[in-house]
């Protein structure tokens, strides 16, 4: 096996997924993972750039920077590319409006867009508000469309919280693509566009960036099918049994970033 020094050679920064890597969500806010607040500490204080890019639809970006702030991360709004404000910009470019079946923990995100006579539906990990009836009102919405567009923030399967697995939005994006025989707009991981725009922001190329995350579909395969290189830690939804094939170097993150 490769040495870290060679398997990292060239990189120049760092993308850090969220949930799962530096915390749990959950009751209460959720609680950090043992270690890694002093582990993202340690890479700020070295030579590389650190960015966060992160699937979160229950939490404004601005409530998600104040709760990990509160935990004792070194976190800034600016430094986190987060899917509800990326949406934001395609609706205003693309002049659509959305009918939202969204999380209320995101829904002010949203204040300056139009909802009116909606032309296309953005969803998002809605927990709760995921009902028959909101599903079914998506589903009308879409296939009242000539051309209907749907808009996935993100499309993951399940995340781990502090009472266990949940659920995530990839699960619903994929009952409606099937019942309307479509197919959805990511704006999250894995979609390349996302990942590109954090690159962009951090000011790397996809070669230079190492993604770290949770995720072997969403943050790993996502990373590497843009050039980047990726780590999987062994929190949050890490299993050993993901029967994938995406190949990853598995690190725990609290004692191997950095070195």
């Amino acid at each position: 096996m490769a040495a870290w020094s060679e398997r990292l050679a060239g990189v120049r920064g760092v993308l850090l997924d969220i949930s799962g890597v530096l915390h749990d969500s959950g009751e209460g806010g959720g609680v950090p993972i043992p270690g890694s607040v002093e582990a993202l500490a340690r890479l700020k204080r070295s030579q590389l750039k650190v960015r966060f890019c992160t699937n979160e639809s229950q939490k404004s970006r601005g409530d998600l920077v104040g709760l990990l702030r509160h935990m004792g991360f070194d976190i800034s709004e600016g430094e986190v590319t987060a899917p509800a404000p990326a949406t934001c910009l395609i609706l205003k470019e693309r002049g659509l409006r959305p009918h939202l079946l969204i999380h209320d923990g995101i829904r002010s995100e949203f204040a300056q867009i139009d909802t009116s006579n909606p032309n296309c539906v953005v969803i998002a990990d809605a927990g709760e508000s995921f009902s028959y009836q909101n599903m079914n009102k998506a589903f009308q919405v879409l296939m009242e469309l000539d051309n209907p567009v749907l808009i996935s923030l993100g499309k993951g399967r399940y995340y781990k919280e502090t009472s266990g697995l949940m659920l995530d939005v990839g699960a619903y994006t994929k009952a409606l693509e099937y019942a309307c025989g479509i197919k959805a707009e990511v704006v999250g991981k894995p979609a390349p566009g996302y990942f590109q725009s954090a690159l962009q922001e951090m000011g790397v190329e996809s070669h230079e960036a190492i993604m770290i995350g949770d995720d072997i579909v969403g943050d790993v395969g996502g990373a590497q099918r843009c050039g980047m290189r990726a780590l999987q830690v062994r929190t949050g939804k890490f299993r050993w049994n993901w029967g994938l094939t995406v190949k990853a170097d598995v690190v725990i993150l609290r004692s191997s970033v950095g070195e």
